[in-house]
């Protein structure tokens, strides 16, 4: 082969290559939104939920986004979001967004009421509609709930999750009472949600051992 049709045949290759994977990566970038239980005895759980924050905030990157909202008696609104963010893509401007965001939920977590009832999934919808919106490359739910919904009389939550490409994981899913007197409800509420998460296309994932928060964000 001539020494002109090599090199004009290796960068037809090349350009080849190199538009296919321009065409294969997407957004990079990680959009998280966790739901906090608010309800009954679960507020006491809160505390060790703020660890878990600030160990998100540490893994989040610039140009992430974050969002924590509460779950309480009607969790479709974005009047539960407590703090949300997009971080800067300037490491030094994302690092004070970041302790401005724990403000915030410090100052929440300080101040919080039990909530009367707990619409899981009206969280869980608010949530796919906020990463929607923000279309970054990893979409992660995270449930730092017992699971147990308790809905006030006249709400509708029998909706199918739209969850394709979404994460979903649950968070120090606490055991109820009556479920020392009957295990199978604890195994069947989790089943249920396992359910209704890969039926919507996503992915479901519990992790109920707090020290091991490493695990979150491992993608």
């Amino acid at each position: 082969m001539k020494r002109s049709t090599f090199l004009l045949t290796s960068a037809v290759l090349l350009s080849a290559l190199l538009t296919g994977c321009n065409q294969d990566v997407g957004p990079q970038n990680r959009g998280v939104y966790l739901l906090m239980d608010t309800s009954g005895t679960y507020t006491k759980e809160l505390k060790e939920a703020v660890q878990l924050i600030n160990v998100i905030l540490v893994k989040i990157e610039p140009g992430d986004s974050f969002a924590v909202a509460r779950i309480d008696t009607g969790s479709f609104s974005e009047k539960d979001i407590i703090a949300k963010m997009t971080f800067d893509t300037r490491p030094s401007a994302a690092n004070q967004q970041k302790r401005k965001f724990r403000e915030k939920i410090d100052k929440f977590v300080k101040n919080v009421k039990p909530a009367a009832h707990t619409d899981i999934t009206g969280g869980v919808l608010q949530a796919i509609e906020y990463l929607n919106e923000k279309e970054p490359g990893i979409k992660e739910i995270l449930i730092y709930s017992d699971l147990k919904e308790d809905l006030p009389k006249g709400f509708v939550r029998d909706i199918p999750l739209q969850l394709q490409g979404f994460n979903v994981v649950a968070l120090n899913v606490t055991k109820l009472r009556s479920d020392n007197r009957d295990p199978r409800e604890y195994l069947t509420r989790l089943e249920n949600w396992q359910n209704r998460v890969e039926e919507g296309g996503g992915q479901w994932v519990v992790i109920n051992d707090m020290d091991r928060l490493e695990r979150i964000l491992v993608n």
